[in-house]
């Protein structure tokens, strides 16, 4: 009965994150703010909310199973780029925008050194990421999203001096009380469906004799990284790889900064030793090598792609084994 909970947990918590990007786009259309200020606030908060409901409620679970929040972070940032980009481009090769590689792996790559640090030089003897460590990534969130926001604002404006066209906003929307049903729905599946999902991994976890940290750095992430996945799948089969990779690194920033950030904030995250002297390292390498692969070529092809894969199952391997 636990897996079928672990399975309907992951449907509910999917469909719930999708409702709530409906429902905020939709009032956020409604609101007339444009299409890339929507896309990089609500639809990135909304496609990172299952990592953060998990993370939060194992968090404050306490226990054993409270080591799942971290290991849900670390394993989704790493199935991200490893895994969801190394599928995506063996399906299509895909192209890396400058933009990407001038401005999102940075943040990325920063983001993920500063994790690293707090994890391992900040009170080292507790094993944890602490209540003020959270804030300052959830600072750095803040204003990432204002310098974001700012930008496209001030690049939607030179477009619309030299072209002479008004500010892209998507004219059509929904009705009001279908927008609110998206968002409501959404935040509802969210939260029952992370209870679902935290309760039958815990279970399976206690049953088999695994640790709560390899179920969520492996089943967890996997499954709240379904969403990336799906969406990555479809967009290299239409011929639109070009914006996935910018989607892939913008949600692993999001998970360090904000689902990080938040919970450590609130309930505190607490990690092993093993985290430090294995996962991490995983994390920041997988993190870093694809920079080059970004860089040649400016492009992730197929075969960089197998090697992206390669890397995942490898980490995976040595886990488990």
């Amino acid at each position: 009965m636990d897996y079928f909970w672990l399975i309907f947990g992951f449907v509910v918590l999917i469909l719930g994150g999708d409702f709530l990007v409906k429902g905020s786009v939709g009032l956020a259309v409604k609101a007339q703010i444009s299409k890339l200020v929507i896309g990089m606030t609500v639809v990135s908060f909304g496609t990172s909310s299952p990592e953060l409901l998990v993370s939060m409620g194992a968090a404050l679970e306490g226990g054993e199973e409270s080591y799942m929040s971290i290991g849900n972070v670390i394993g989704s940032n790493i199935a991200n780029i490893a895994l969801v980009l190394g599928i995506t481009a063996l399906i299509y090769p895909i192209k890396v925008k400058k933009e990407s590689i001038k401005q999102d792996w940075p943040v990325m790559f920063f983001s993920t050194i500063l994790f690293v640090v707090f994890m391992r030089f900040f009170d080292a003897d507790e094993y944890v990421i602490n209540h003020w460590e959270g804030v300052v990534l959830f600072i750095m969130i803040l204003f990432f999203t204002i310098f974001m926001i700012r930008k496209s604002r001030r690049q939607t404006k030179e477009l619309n001096s030299e072209f002479g066209e008004k500010d892209t906003v998507i004219q059509k929307s929904e009705p009001l009380w279908r927008n609110l049903f998206f968002l409501i729905s959404g935040c509802l599946g969210l939260i029952y469906g992370s209870n679902w999902l935290l309760e039958a991994a815990t279970n399976i976890a206690s049953d088999a004799g695994v640790s709560p940290f390899v179920i969520g750095v492996t089943v967890l992430a996997f499954g709240t990284s379904v969403p990336e996945l799906a969406a990555s799948a479809i967009a290299a089969y239409r011929r639109q790889t070009d914006i996935a990779i910018g989607n892939l690194i913008g949600s692993n920033i999001f998970n360090i900064l904000c689902v990080v950030g938040l919970t450590g904030f609130v309930a505190q995250m607490p990690l092993k030793e093993n985290v430090l002297n294995f996962d991490s390292w995983w994390m920041l390498g997988i993190s870093f090598i694809v920079f080059p692969f970004m860089l040649i070529g400016n492009n992730i092809n197929r075969w960089k792609g197998a090697l992206l894969v390669l890397s995942y199952f490898s980490y995976i391997y040595f886990l488990l084994r």
